[in-house]
């Protein structure tokens, strides 16, 4: 079922209290809006609630029911119809999204475009002066009673990293507490997001009166854009999952610049040598502890065909295989490869390794960038061991294969 008239914006962030000023910001700018939430914090006790609001207030609330013990499933299940009631009545604009505390906004972007709606912003909210905080807190979710469901081990920190950067739009709050340093590190985290401020709504002309929720028999129209504050601009300005998804892939992820203001920095490593298995397992814990967030690809001697995955948050690292190098497949595989893959790809090709290579980005107040250097160029191959070729590489230890669960 199509979206019709209906546009679909997700809000999302573990900063909770900006989260709810963005949406009653929206809520405010686009007359006729309505927001959507659903409270995962009784799902232990076996219910999600759901609850529709407009600028009013509450409109409707009830409860989903738990699917498979995970409340992001029941998430999943109730939201598309919801969202389609509201298509199908063609008196709302705007459906705002308004996520729970841990939910990431990628997997309910892709459930929405997958149901056939519009889906035209994906926000996340943020307090500045909460982001180191966050960034360094290594507590898992349920700790802190925010887990989405009993299986949930991720982390406050690896979840806020993920909303933070998946977001083409970051609706930032006022702070008296924030700082240069907290501002910096913000626009060095995810540099190409454009960033709102909460703020009161600067609108380019006034504010147009709220049009009643009356029924139509034909969507209502939106406001012209000169009525529209930066926020509600953002909500609106359309949204490309599948792009969106590319951007987060590990093999042809957009990762930060080399970047140094007001005491944060972003060191940006690529190297063609792999890394000796064994020598950069033990140096792990002292790299995760580097910096605040680091993430990017990397190769290991031992699995020379295997692009691996680096993403690191609150002193915590996770290891993933993202599958093979573009260069260990046969030229006939290359057709079944999306376009941006090979594009990546072919801006890292190197004439004797193709597409491998280290590519690591490391991002934090005080970085020790020389000592972070030194470290990473020590778990590289020698020059010994790198002219031993492939088949001596295959044969070092595999100091990886627990953490890749081999």
């Amino acid at each position: 079922m199509g979206g019709g008239g209906l546009s679909v914006a997700i809000v999302g962030g573990l900063h909770a209290d900006a989260r709810r000023a963005a949406v009653e910001r929206l809520l405010a700018d686009v007359p006729g809006s309505v927001a959507l939430h659903h409270d995962l914090a009784t799902a232990a006790a076996g219910t999600v609630v759901r609850t529709i609001r407009d600028a009013t207030g509450v409109l409707s609330a009830g409860e989903a029911p738990l699917v498979n013990d995970c409340a992001c499933c029941a998430l999943r299940e109730d939201l598309v119809p919801e969202l389609e009631r509201l298509a199908d009545a063609g008196r709302t604009p705007l459906a705002i999204v308004e996520l729970w505390d841990s939910v990431e906004p990628k997997a309910m972007a892709e459930v929405v475009a997958a149901g056939g709606l519009t889906l035209t912003g994906v926000i996340t909210a943020v307090d500045p002066a909460l982001l180191l905080p966050y960034l360094g807190n290594g507590d898992d979710l349920a700790e802190g009673g925010l887990a989405a469901a009993a299986s949930d081990q991720r982390t406050v920190a690896d979840t806020f990293a993920r909303q933070l950067e998946y977001a083409p739009v970051l609706a930032v709050a006022p702070s008296e507490e924030a700082d240069d340093e907290d501002r910096a590190l913000l626009a060095q985290l995810h540099p190409t997001a454009r960033q709102v401020p909460i703020g009161d709504g600067d609108f380019a002309s006034p504010t147009p009166t709220p049009m009643p929720l009356l029924p139509m028999p034909m969507p209502m129209p939106m406001p012209m854009s000169a009525h529209r504050s930066p926020l509600a601009e953002a909500a609106l300005a359309g949204f490309d999952v599948e792009a969106a998804a590319a951007a987060q892939h590990p093999a042809c992820a957009r990762l930060p610049a080399e970047a140094d203001e007001c005491g944060v920095a972003t060191l940006v490593w690529h190297r063609r040598r792999p890394f000796h298995p064994e020598r950069l397992y033990e140096a792990l814990e002292d790299l995760c502890c580097a910096a605040a967030r680091s993430r990017g690809r990397f190769w290991l001697a031992d699995r020379p065909d295997t692009l691996l995955h680096w993403d690191a948050a609150g002193g915590a690292l996770c290891v993933e295989s993202a599958g093979p190098w573009l260069a260990s497949l046969p030229d006939a595989a290359w057709d079944m490869v999306p376009p941006v893959r090979r594009a990546a790809a072919a801006l890292d090709w190197h004439p004797e390794h193709g597409d491998c290579c280290q590519h690591l980005v490391f991002t934090s107040p005080g970085l020790d960038r020389d000592g972070l250097e030194l470290l990473l160029e020590s778990c590289l191959l020698t020059d010994a061991e790198y002219a031993a070729g492939r088949a001596a590489w295959k044969q070092l230890p595999p100091a990886f294969d627990t953490l890749l669960e081999v």
